[in-house]
């Protein structure tokens, strides 16, 4: 059934008139009254009574007014959720998160803001290490994910750097590194982990940040004692503030585990960044997903500049 036949049926219905309604609907008379007889001759009863100061409702063209009117606010609704979806206004956002991504203060002000200015976007969350987000992401489970440095860059993956930040050494509050005066404001020289334990996150989780600690120290032939490899950089965090060892960290998890832990900068020529990264299917750049990657791209504009 064709919906221009709904169309022009209801509005010869509201008018009581052929050409009246012909008139409304920019056409002419006659194909009017013939469109509206293959509709009946297509439902197999008739709609109107004809008479010559215009037409009536039958029976069933009262009961079929109301199932054209029906269908046609359906149609009308189902297109402005087309529209919506189309305009990333609209829709599913599945997005993902590591734990030290979502310790930036950024994270949830973009989740905030996207659910403030665009609620029609309904956003699931979910937190993994970087190589199982970016592989959600490859098999479309999901649209994009925060994490800091990509383990891997498969085709058809976009990894864009939102933010950085420097990483910063994180002590057990004994630590003789901690115990200097000032230590939060102190730079620690490189050649302070030789024979130190360090913890760090499990490589094919996320190697990025500690794979290039482990190559500053082998360019000035620093040498830890041992290493601890763990899943998620927070539990780096717990057997620090249970004194397992020492570990580096983004700048914006500084506040964890605040009493039992110190932080302190790096010397400057062994600085290391912590990005923050947006990763994303290329393709995808329409929708919902376009939305929140303006939004986060804005934010993350107004957080450079504060």
């Amino acid at each position: 059934m064709d919906l221009r036949h709904l169309r022009y049926f209801v509005t010869v219905a509201e008018t009581g008139h052929m050409t009246r309604a012909a008139a409304l609907l920019g056409m002419q008379q006659p194909p009017l009254s013939q469109q509206i007889k293959t509709l009946e001759q297509e439902l197999g009863i008739a709609l109107l009574h004809r008479h010559p100061k215009g037409v009536t409702l039958t029976d069933g063209g009262r009961q079929f007014l109301d199932e054209a009117k029906r269908l046609l606010r359906d149609y009308n609704d189902m297109r402005d959720r087309m529209d919506r979806l189309a305009g990333g206004q609209h829709g599913l956002l599945a997005i993902g998160f590591t734990s030290s991504a979502a310790a930036h203060a950024f994270t949830p002000a973009v989740l905030r803001e996207c659910r403030g200015e665009h609620p029609g976007i309904a956003l699931t969350m979910t937190e993994n290490h970087a190589a199982g987000l970016i592989e959600s992401i490859v098999k479309s489970r999901l649209h994009c994910a925060f994490l800091r440095v990509p383990v891997a860059q498969p085709e058809g993956v976009s990894f864009e750097t939102l933010l950085t930040e420097p990483a910063l050494l994180a002590l057990p509050l004994d630590h003789r590194l901690a115990t200097v005066p000032r230590a939060a404001s102190t730079p620690v020289p490189l050649g302070e982990l030789e024979d130190e334990d360090l913890i760090l996150v499990r490589r094919p989780g996320a190697p990025g940040l500690y794979a290039n600690l482990l190559a500053l120290c082998e360019r000035d032939g620093v040498k830890p004692r041992s290493f601890v490899e763990v899943d998620r950089m927070m539990m780096n965090l717990n057997l620090v503030a249970a004194g397992a060892g020492i570990t580096v960290v983004p700048a914006s998890m500084r506040g964890v585990h605040a009493h039992s832990i110190v932080f302190r900068p790096l010397e400057k020529h062994a600085r290391l960044e912590a990005p923050l990264t947006i990763a994303y299917r290329s393709h995808d750049q329409e929708g919902p997903t376009a939305t929140f990657l303006a939004l986060a791209r804005r934010i993350a504009m107004e957080h450079r500049g504060a």
